[in-house]
């Protein structure tokens, strides 16, 4: 599996906490830079790459001669005739049935990933998105209408000025729409974000916890309803249409991550690259990749597959605990097997609908 970061965005959303700039000045060089760190570590993957995710940022940002660059490079030199899935994320202001068309020219992309976040125009606002709630209605209907038969959305809730009301309005629109997943998140404060500073400045009220809570609860009952699976904290998807990319993460496969701030992982080493375009570009314009890396220990492995499995419907498959951490998750899960937050089964312990909700904390008491 592949993973390519675009960093570009044209405005900064307030909550971001993704390496990314708001600048479009340095795309062809860096598309170039991007091309060479794919050319030289092409030895990094052998066989047949299963899955591609262009990330970012805003991928549809960069023009379409500028990502059919990056295709053109990833065709070259690696072995991605056969993939499973190939993602593309895009803000819905991109999504033209011009550039569509060319996307589908590319003959590359099966999936599309849309950052709608909202169907409210006052919410988007808030945000700092670019798009009105009118434009990612438009955006979903184009991208059904080029022909692309796997769209997934992603919508944000447990925003301080977004009402109970307004979220279940956003819900039943969703439902009308063409798309097959749906990636659904609690709003976040992040340090250094702009969402920190205007809460820190009182601009921007506190987020409510317990409204987030029973806008997620909202969001189970809706999906479940509407044929979406729940199989993650928060991903959904109709049947057949996981992302298999990102269900990849959570299993721990390696992977390899190319551009600004991407990060690699190859099944006992994590890699990092520089997270800054011009120092990324200017490292590989002399052929070096700029990255650090850390060797993970038996007990990192352990912990991380514990913090992903465990917000997966599937839970732990205790046959991929690492032997020395066995006995110790076999006693440190009894109280939440206890309180009905936790499911066991001969090979998995599986998180409840309730353990779920409360997996990160879960799984910070059994790490080792």
């Amino acid at each position: 599996m592949i993973y390519v970061h675009i960093p570009f965005c044209r405005r900064k959303c307030t909550y971001c906490a993704f390496y990314s700039v708001a600048s479009t000045a340095q795309r062809q060089r860096y598309a170039d830079a991007l091309c060479h760190e794919l050319a030289l570590r092409r030895h990094t993957m052998t066989g047949e790459v299963k899955t591609v995710y262009i990330g970012g940022g805003t991928p549809s940002s960069l023009p379409i001669g500028m990502l059919a660059q990056v295709v053109e490079t990833l065709r070259r030199h690696y072995a991605v005739a056969h993939l499973e899935e190939c993602t593309l994320e895009a803000n819905p202001e991109d999504l033209t049935p011009q550039y569509l068309a060319a996307l589908r020219q590319m003959a590359f992309f099966d999936r599309i990933s849309i950052g709608v976040q909202s169907l409210h125009d006052d919410v988007l606002r808030m945000l700092n998105r670019r798009h009105s709630a009118a434009q990612a209605l438009e955006a979903v209907g184009n991208v059904a209408a080029a022909g692309f038969r796997n769209i997934s959305i992603d919508l944000i809730y447990g925003i301080p000025t977004l009402s109970d009301e307004t979220w279940r309005d956003t819900l039943r629109q969703v439902a009308t729409l063409p798309v097959q997943h749906l990636s659904a998140y609690a709003l976040t404060v992040e340090p250094s974000t702009i969402l920190e500073r205007q809460m820190a400045q009182g601009r921007v009220p506190a987020i409510d916890e317990e409204q987030a809570v029973e806008q997620y609860q909202t969001l189970l009952q809706w999906a479940e309803g509407q044929g979406f699976r729940q199989y993650e904290v928060s991903n959904f998807a109709r049947q057949g249409h996981r992302s298999r990319h990102n269900s990849r993460y959570w299993n721990r496969t390696p992977y390899l991550g190319v551009g600004a701030a991407a990060h690699s992982f190859d099944g006992e080493y994590r890699r990092w690259n520089v997270a800054d375009v011009a120092q990324y570009c200017t490292l590989l314009e002399t052929g070096r990749v700029p990255h650090d890396e850390e060797q993970l220990t038996l007990r990192d492995a352990y912990n991380e597959y514990v913090m992903t499995a465990l917000r997966t419907v599937e839970g732990i498959d205790k046959a991929h605990v690492p032997p020395p951490f066995a006995r110790h998750l076999d006693t440190a899960i009894k109280p939440y097997i206890a309180n009905n937050l936790i499911l066991p089964t001969p090979s998995h312990y599986r998180p409840t609908p309730a353990g779920i909700l409360h997996a990160d904390g879960i799984a910070a008491a059994l790490f080792a």
